[in-house]
């Protein structure tokens, strides 16, 4: 694996930390960066789904992800594709409803996340999916968290992004325009409205050498 290498700006962001911390994670809305209108960086993909795009949303976030990187029982899974039982391309761990979570400030994000979203998701944020991507050659292939109730209701899933940028990109389910984020360090990217079901995302592999990196991701009941 590729070794992490931390960023400077997570590095002023710990310095610089106050009494709204808990844990290296900002407790108020929007974060370390300062106040925000909620929807000022919305971006409406179009067929009902929307982001909404962070960068630096998580103070002390490479902190946590040597944390979680070191402290998270990560999973190998092996899946059926086509005639043939392959490795799946990135460790995993995930959290159901309930389950303890590894580090608090998983779980202030989790909080922090239900709080500013609940009076338009209509209820909290309850599972927390985790991947470690620990090098270039690791990803994940398009897809919608649409197995549960992503599949026919609009819903939200907010994805943290911890360690070295890697890059996330939307297209809508049949093809057209892609969106694309480099995600890392701290990052959140929340997907909203209808995007679970029109509109499908993947971490592409790369040939470039790039960092290990986490991404956490807190969806509601149901949805996965």
């Amino acid at each position: 694996m590729t070794a992490f290498q931390g960023s400077l700006l997570d590095l002023v962001d710990q310095v610089d930390a106050d009494a709204e911390s808990v844990d290296g994670v900002a407790k108020v809305w929007p974060g370390p960066l300062g106040p925000a209108p909620v929807a000022a960086d919305r971006i409406v993909l179009g067929h009902g789904a929307w982001v909404e795009h962070r960068p630096g949303w998580v103070r002390g976030a490479d902190d946590l992800f040597l944390r979680l990187e070191s402290t998270v029982a990560w999973q190998s899974e092996r899946r059926r594709m086509y005639d043939k039982v392959l490795d799946v391309p990135r460790l995993v761990r995930f959290y159901r409803s309930g389950e303890p979570l590894p580090d608090p400030a998983v779980v202030a994000l989790r909080d922090a996340l239900t709080e500013h979203h609940m009076a338009e998701l209509g209820e909290p944020f309850t599972t927390v999916g985790m991947c470690l991507y620990r090098d270039g050659g690791d990803s994940v292939a398009w897809h919608g968290d649409d197995s549960g109730r992503g599949s026919t209701a609009d819903t939200m899933v907010a994805i943290v992004s911890l360690g070295s940028p890697r890059t996330l990109a939307l297209r809508p389910r049949g093809g057209g325009r892609r969106v694309a984020f480099s995600l890392g360090h701290g990052d959140l990217l929340v997907m909203g409205g209808s995007c679970q079901r029109t509109w499908e995302h993947a971490v592409p592999k790369t040939a470039r050498s790039v960092g290990p990196r986490i991404s956490v991701q807190f969806r509601p009941r149901g949805v996965r």
